[in-house]
């Protein structure tokens, strides 16, 4: 009987699997990992199917197919991996993409697109439906509109009506779908009052939701012209039409009570031959117009300026002085000679432990002008407005962010300071260096090696501080000559806030312009701070 030489036996194992060892690995793998735990991965990624196809349902209702088809190759690619043998990288990496994706690149990207739009107040939609609100903002009644039997229905598209006309035709609608012919409607003494795929509302839903319902505007075909149907009471509707006429082949509005012609003149809206626009608009790409406006209007560009000079010097202060007056806590604290060291600097970190944006406002009512602790206490009664005054106010906001920052200043500075070698020290001490050579020349040089990134981090977090200036002094005081909504104290980030969601023209994307220069500002900043950290790398 012949036995295998070595050489044989390494040639047996370098072979290829066969197909039967594949599908014994392939056993050997499921049944390590357990019943609990496969039964536990089908039921989520059940759930993750679940939501994609009730996701993918909407989507194809409202026609977003490129979103759509994302969804369901994204969907089919998770449930591949992870019904797979094997690839274990991709089965940790795959849900961290995805929330990478969803909530960083497309924020990012969504975000500088709008940039580039006239999207704002006015000009938040696309053009037909556009075209559907001015003519809906000018309907009125037909004086002689027959009267047609409305039920009031549901599905996931939103409220509709379910519409009996005087020769019997059942058709049913809501404001984006015009009315279409229904078949094996459910009747009730000549009237429409069930359908397939719809949810009836009952009398008291319908008091429940008498606002809502009251202003429905179904359109009676897909010609905006041909008016719409309401219903006053969710039991009757009866025929409006508009007082304006759009011509498609045209693409002009009219308006036949004046008779004004608008044209489409690329600007997102009706204009007139004398610049009068009609509103609501449709939104549009409009280029670096909005950079364009930020540098140029004179409105716009003085406070946007101020701005980014007060947001700068304030991150350079608050870095500046909790940085300082952390190190000189840290050094104090760390002299082995003081007695109390431990109680004193959980005393130094209590700041630190309380939500930055609750401490903002106890200190907003304490520093108030009328009834706050500092001026009726502290100062005897004085009436020195803290928050009201430009300059004053600039001062709060940046004492009030000198006691939020230092603790954590404070606590790096300790653990860097204790983690300089001792020898360094003494040898410096026995070379005769005073204390003050030592810290410029030894111990502040070594701290930076360590804390010049989170200094820089630190600059970047103030750069958008925005809990602290929103809930100390809300920006303000207002500067009243600002083309936008803009104050003496805010901040870039502020700024930005108050221009996309405050007021009653909000222009979003002018604010995702400001996000964009906010972005460059801050980026080059650190890159120029990270290139000169490299200096301090030498110490080391």
């Amino acid at each position: 009987m012949s036995t295998l030489t070595d050489d044989e036996v390494t040639e047996l194992e370098s072979l290829p699997p066969t197909k039967r060892q594949r599908q014994a690995a392939r056993l050997a793998e499921h049944a390590s990992i357990g019943v609990r735990a496969l039964l536990v991965k089908i039921l989520l990624l059940g759930i993750v199917d679940a939501i994609a196809v009730w996701a993918l349902f909407i989507l194809v209702m409202k026609e977003q197919w490129v979103i759509g088809a994302i969804v369901l190759v994204v969907t089919l690619l998770a449930n591949w991996i992870y019904f797979s043998p094997g690839k274990l990288p991709a089965k940790y990496l795959t849900p961290g993409v995805i929330f990478l994706v969803v909530f960083q690149i497309f924020v990012i990207v969504y975000t500088g697109y709008i940039g580039f739009t006239n999207y704002s107040t006015g000009h938040n939609s696309d053009k037909e439906q556009a075209v559907s609100a001015l003519i809906s903002s000018a309907q009125e009644r037909v004086p002689d509109s027959p009267t047609y039997g409305v039920t009031v229905v549901e599905n996931l598209e939103g409220l509709g009506v379910l519409v009996t006309d005087p020769d019997g035709d059942v058709s049913v609608g809501n404001p984006d779908s015009p009315l279409e012919p229904v078949r094996n409607a459910t009747m009730d003494g000549g009237k429409a009052v069930a359908a397939d795929g719809y949810t009836s509302l009952s009398f008291q839903q319908i008091l429940t939701r008498q606002n809502e319902i009251s202003s429905l505007s179904v359109p009676f075909s897909d010609d905006p012209n041909d008016g719409s149907l309401r219903t006053p009471d969710g039991q009757t509707g009866y025929l409006y039409t508009s007082s304006l006429v759009y011509d498609q082949a045209a693409d002009t509005m009219t308006d036949t009570a004046t008779g004004t012609v608008y044209t489409d003149q690329g600007t997102g809206a009706f204009t007139s031959a004398d610049g009068e626009e009609m509103l609501p608009g449709w939104r549009i790409n409009v280029g670096f117009d909005n950079f364009t406006r930020a540098f140029s209007e004179e409105s716009i560009r003085d406070p946007l300026v101020n701005v980014i000079i007060w947001t700068i010097v304030f991150a350079l202060i608050s870095v500046a002085s909790t940085f300082f007056l952390g190190l000189f806590l840290a050094i104090v604290f760390n002299d082995m000679r003081m007695k109390g060291r431990k109680f004193y600097r959980v005393l130094m970190i209590l700041p630190y432990a309380f939500p930055a944006f609750l401490s903002a406002l106890v200190w907003s009512g304490m520093l108030s002008e009328s009834f706050g602790f500092v001026n009726q206490v502290v100062l005897g009664g004085a009436e020195i407005p803290w928050l009201t005054d430009p300059f004053l106010a600039k001062v709060s906001i940046l004492m009030v962010n000198l006691w939020l920052g230092f603790p954590y200043m404070f606590l790096v500075c300790t653990g860097a300071l204790q983690s300089i070698p001792d020898d360094v020290l003494e040898a410096a001490k026995m070379d005769g260096a005073k204390p003050w050579a030592i810290f410029r020349l030894i111990k502040l040089p070594l701290l930076l090696v360590s804390l010049a990134p989170l200094l820089i981090s630190s600059f970047a977090f103030n750069f958008n501080n925005f809990n602290l200036i929103y809930m100390l002094t809300g920006g303000g005081p207002r500067d009243p000559l600002a083309g936008v909504n803009v104050g003496a104290t805010d901040i870039l980030i502020s700024m930005v806030y108050k221009v996309a969601f405050t007021g009653q023209a909000r222009d979003y994307g002018l604010a995702s312009a400001f996000s964009i220069i906010i972005f460059i500002i801050v980026a080059t900043i650190s890159i120029i701070a990270f290139r000169r950290t490299k200096m301090l790398e030498e110490l080391n």
